[in-house]
Order: structure tokens, then C-alpha cells, then sequence
């Protein structure tokens, strides 16, 4: 990858576009969690300290190029000024000019860039409307990288791009991870569905040492193999495509570790009665919720012996105890590793984060990204094209 970065650009009394994401979530009418704003402050704060007008785009929610009251940025304001440390003007597009020449050296923030009709459909007009507004692009919302819109890919073919300090810092991990990463190299990858990581899972077996395989989907493979999975979430339709991964995993050269033993109940729900049989013994009224303490045991060897781990997705129910019990155990044996340096860890998407909070290890993998979809794409091997405008020869 060949990109410039914050560091490369003469920022001083220059306007720098900077597309970041601040789609927070709410619960009720208070941000819940901050988390993606905290992660743009130094970016901001290294564009004012040298010189520079931060100008930040960004959207919220799926507005479909509407002006939607409720979706406005106003709302975020006030959190935004407590991550960034600084106030913040919010402004229309159509107004955007003048106040960024009234609040020079201050932060600017454009409303919903998602009100604009043109965004998603990757305008060229819209994206001129808003190079005019600059005289830099800094892209640093990797989780919007593979959308191919106005603010994230128009844009920045239009103006000197760069990528900021998230977006770098995001690209240099799954560089590590992936493109070149310390051997043996283990992902782990759980969540409902084959057909939702079906590419994920095709691309995976032919980039590393170890696949681990949890959460309901495992559900599938067990089934594909012969074996009765009760009334557990399954995708019976799948169990070809499940059989060609495995033989071709085999082939490569890929181990493939699937849950030996499992938690089973008979509701899904909270503290549900459950008991612990073998994954291929599951009884007929029960569901699979969770690993077992065999596969526990056999997951934490092979992470042990590891020198790379990319997680994604959850190995059971972590929302409900004790079904948790696997996907804690097991991120904390990676959080420990990491520590004390033994192993690289790179994790993301959604519950991901949210199943790591849970374990109490929120910030003790060596990277955690925000992006969910972006950083599933990039784990599939798919071009990304917010960064592919920016992967052009370094000025």
C-alpha cells in the first residue's frame, strides 16, 4: 500500500476535508457509547496543532438523501465537543463556505453529508460542490472504506488525499494481520450464518494456519459432517458449500477446528437449563448455545502456539450467561497473550467489540477496529474503494 499520510501534507492555513465517522449509537435521546468519536481526536487535534481547519463530513443513519430532522447532526454536537476537546460549528452544505472562512482554525462540522442525494450514488457534481470547500482530503473513517460514495471515493480524486491517523493506524494492522503477518497465523471466526461469511471463509482457508469455527454456524459444518444438531440454528441448505470448505481446506492445508463438545439447552434464554454432550450428540428438542470445555481447552492450545489472531464474531450466545462462558474464556486467553507480547491480535466487527467488552478485554488486543462491514470486506480479500483513492504514488 502506498498512501500519504497527515504527515506528508503542509497543513498550515490549509482547509482539510476530513471525511470520519461519528454514527454513533443512542439509547433513548443519550449517546451510549463514544467510542468512534473518541477514535477521530487525534486526527482533529493534529490538524488544528499545525495550522490547519479541520472540516469534518460525516452521516448518520440512512436519511436516502433526505433532510431528516431526527437524523441530524445537532444531535451529536455535544459529544463531539467532549471527545474532541474543542467546539464544534455545525453547518449546511449550502452555507458551509462562509463558516468555514468565519471559523478558520476551528472545527467545522458539515450536517448529515447522508441528506445529500448524491452521496451514496457517488455524484460527481456533489463531489466537486465539496472539493471546492478545501484544500486537502483526509479521509479517516476506514469503516465507511467500502462504500463507494461522494465523501469516501469522489472526493478524493478530486483534491491531495491522505489518510488520516484511524485510517492509518487501521491499515497498518490488517496489513499486519493479513498481508504480512508473523506465523502460525489463527483467525476465528463465529456469527449465525455461512452464507453471511461465505466469502470470508473461502478467502480465510487460503491466507492461514488455523480456522477456528464457532458460534452458530459451526452449527452448519457439525450437520454437513453427518451429525443431528437438535433444533440449533442451522443452515441445512449450506451444508455443500460447508463439505467443499472443508476438502478444500484440507487440501491447502488449512486446519479447520470445529467445536468437539457444546453447551445445549432447551430455550434460548437466560440462564436456560443446559448441559454440556458432544457436538455430534445434541438431543432432538435442544439447541447449541455454546463450545464445550474440550474445545475451550483445544482453541486456547492452538492460540497459544499462535503468533497472529484475527477474531470475528462471537463462538455462542455471549449476550446471555452462562452461554458467554467460551467466547470470554477464550478472548481472554488472547488478551493475556498479547500482553505479554506473545501474540499480534486484530479483531472487529459489531458483536465482536461487543462480545470483548463483555469479556473485559475492550482494549487489550493489539487492535480493535470500529468498522464492520469495511472490515469484514478487507478480510474477504475485496478492494476497498474508499482506499483504494487513496492507494496512488505518495507526493
Amino acid at each position: 500500500m502506498s498512501w500519504n499520510t497527515l504527515g506528508d501534507m503542509d497543513l498550515n492555513g490549509k482547509r482539510v476535508l476530513t471525511r470520519v465517522d461519528i454514527n454513533v449509537p443512542f439509547e433513548g435521546n443519550v449517546v451510549s457509547d463514544r467510542t468512534r468519536m473518541d477514535r477521530i481526536a487525534p486526527t482533529v487535534n493534529h490538524i488544528l496543532k499545525y495550522g490547519g481547519t479541520p472540516i469534518l463530513i460525516a452521516h448518520y443513519g440512512r436519511p436516502g438523501g433526505k433532510n431528516v430532522p431526527e437524523m441530524s447532526l445537532k444531535s451529536l454536537l455535544s459529544d463531539l465537543e467532549i471527545s474532541l476537546g474543542h467546539s464544534v460549528t455545525l453547518t449546511s452544505l449550502k452555507d458551509a463556505k462562509e463558516n468555514i472562512k468565519i471559523y478558520k482554525n476551528q472545527v467545522v462540522l458539515i450536517e448529515n453529508i447522508r441528506f445529500e442525494p448524491g452521496e451514496e450514488v457517488n455524484d460527481t457534481a456533489l463531489a466537486h460542490r465539496l472539493a471546492n470547500l478545501g484544500d486537502f482530503y483526509c479521509n479517516d473513517a476506514f469503516s465507511t472504506a467500502h462504500r463507494a460514495h461522494a465523501s469516501t471515493t469522489g472526493l478524493a480524486h478530486l483534491l491531495p488525499s491522505c489518510a488520516g491517523l484511524l485510517m492509518a493506524s487501521e491499515l497498518n494492522a490488517l496489513q499486519a494481520a493479513l498481508g504480512a503477518p508473523k506465523r502460525p497465523l489463527v483467525a476465528v471466526v463465529g456469527g449465525a450464518k455461512v452464507s453471511t461469511k461465505l466469502d470470508l471463509l473461502e478467502n480465510l482457508i487460503t491466507k492461514v494456519d488455523h480456522l477456528i469455527i464457532g458460534g452458530a454456524m459451526a452449527n452448519t459444518f457439525i450437520a454437513a459432517l453427518g451429525h443431528e444438531v437438535g433444533a440449533s440454528l442451522c443452515e441445512h441448505g449450506m451444508a455443500d458449500t460447508a463439505r467443499r470448505i472443508l476438502y478444500n481446506a484440507k487440501n491447502i492445508g488449512c486446519e479447520i477446528i470445529l467445536p468437539s463438545d457444546v453447551i445445549v439447552a432447551e430455550k434460548f434464554a437466560k440462564n436456560a437449563k443446559n448441559m454440556m454432550v458432544n457436538a455430534s450428540n445434541c438431543p432432538a428438542e435442544y439447541m447449541i448455545l455454546d463450545v464445550g470445555d474440550k474445545t475451550i481447552t483445544q482453541i486456547s492450545e492452538c492460540i497459544s502456539n499462535a503468533k497472529t489472531v484475527i477474531w470475528n464474531g462471537p463462538l455462542g450466545a455471549f449476550e446471555l450467561t452462562p452461554f458467554d462462558r467460551g467466547t470470554s474464556i477464550t478472548m481472554q486467553t488472547v488478551a493475556k497473550l498479547t500482553k505479554s507480547g506473545k501474540i499480534t491480535s486484530v479483531a472487529g466487527g459489531g458483536d465482536t467489540v461487543a462480545a470483548l467488552n463483555h469479556a473485559g478485554v475492550g482494549e487489550a488486543f493489539t487492535y480493535i477496529s470500529t468498522a464492520g462491514g469495511a472490515f469484514l470486506e478487507w478480510m474477504e480479500g475485496k478492494e476497498l474503494p474508499g482506499v483504494a483513492a487513496l492507494n496512488r504514488k505518495k507526493k
